[in-house]
């Protein structure tokens, strides 16, 4: 399996951090509001960042280091990603 750290804009400007191993199907479930109860009242959302990891340990321990960040750091690392 290929495991994925990702960043979603929301409809509202915010951002959520997850993880997947297939990221078409989550992000098709984020948008039907079949997925976090997060993005459920927020949709649609946008992909704006994914970061492949070594297995589900690897992304989880990513998910939790962008999680600790500050918006403008989340921010900026989408626009390092996108350039």
């Amino acid at each position: 399996m290929n495991w994925v750290c990702y960043l979603l804009r929301c409809a509202d400007n915010t951002l959520y951090c997850g993880i997947t191993n297939d990221m078409e199907k989550r992000l098709a479930a984020h948008n039907a509001g079949m997925a976090a109860k997060y993005t459920r009242s927020r949709g649609p959302v946008e992909l704006v960042f994914v970061e492949s990891c070594a297995d589900r340990s690897a992304a989880s321990k990513r998910e939790m280091s962008i999680k600790k960040l500050t918006r403008a750091e989340k921010l900026a690392l989408i626009q390092v990603i996108s350039g």
